[in-house]
């Protein structure tokens, strides 16, 4: 899976004042991901606010976005959930445009129900067999309230060698990220990291890129940060990064990409834009790095 190494960006979906699918918008930010240089999009991910999404309105997006890109670089669809056999529903109503359009899905670890390990196990081991394309899983403990461990990882990856083709881990902890990433090395399983101010580290340990939320805005300082493990750019954006989660996400990345003329600055219920004081001090980072 070549092509999903390197940087992926996990796309936001810009809103109208009055809530609708912003699609000039959406296709300003498409061509800003495509002349930075990005590897690959995430599309329909939890910084694309699907959760908030109807299953039409999915559709149009994912529509507008396979015509846009046209092909160049490849998409990955974001579809998961806390219910297996909703998943599995999910994966026959998208069946056919997932086999023409993308290259792979990357699923969320169930949320609120915490599942046991031997549970994410069946879960995912379920959704890699029904799934007509790869699989990455998606490990992200902060809003799952669940750690798919690297033991996990590797029996889950044992049981579906061609279709459990990487994870994106977005645990924050840099030894299980390491330990995983030595377990994985026999493998062709891709280690991709899904926190942006760990992605410098994280491909020096071996990693195979970054999903990022960052990217929407600067697509080419992280991929100059995972393609050469760059640190120093790495350190360069670390209080932008701290802000752009500061009050949720993609409540800081809306905020940056609509002071860049990029999107409307509008999120659904239950997330609201970021507070007058966060918006002030992105506004200040952003003079500070041009």
């Amino acid at each position: 899976m070549k092509q999903l190494r390197g940087l992926g960006t996990a796309l936001v979906t810009p809103f109208t004042a009055t809530g609708e699918v912003d699609y000039p918008a959406l296709g300003k930010l498409l061509d800003h991901q495509l002349a930075g240089a990005v590897d690959y999009i995430v599309v329909l991910g939890t910084t694309g606010e699907a959760a908030t999404m109807t299953r039409e309105e999915k559709e149009q997006v994912s529509r507008y976005i396979v015509n846009h890109i046209g092909g160049r670089i490849p998409l990955v669809l974001g579809l998961g959930g806390n219910c297996t056999a909703h998943v599995l529903e999910d994966l026959q109503q998208w069946h056919d445009t997932l086999v023409e359009h993308y290259a792979a899905i990357l699923s969320v670890c169930p949320y609120y129900n915490k599942p046991s390990q031997e549970g994410l196990y069946q879960h995912f081991t379920t959704i890699a067999q029904a799934s007509p394309v790869p699989v990455i899983l998606y490990n992200v403990p902060g809003r799952t309230g669940v750690n798919l461990l690297p033991e996990t990882v590797m029996r889950i990856r044992e049981a579906c060698p061609s279709k459990v083709v990487g994870i994106k881990e977005a645990s924050g902890n840099l030894p299980q990220i390491e330990h995983l990433i030595g377990m994985s090395k026999e493998t062709d399983l891709l280690v991709i990291s899904g926190d942006d101010g760990l992605a410098a580290e994280v491909m020096r340990l071996g990693g195979a890129g970054l999903i990022s939320v960052a990217a929407n805005a600067w697509p080419e300082a992280f991929g100059k940060i995972v393609r050469e493990a760059d640190a120093v750019m790495q350190q360069r954006f670390d209080k932008m990064v701290e802000l752009l989660f500061k009050e949720g996400n993609p409540s800081g990345i809306k905020t940056t990409l609509a002071q860049m003329g990029l999107i409307g600055n509008y999120l659904r219920l239950p997330l609201v834009p970021n507070s007058k004081a966060v918006e002030t001090a992105i506004a200040k980072e952003i003079a500070s790095l041009e």
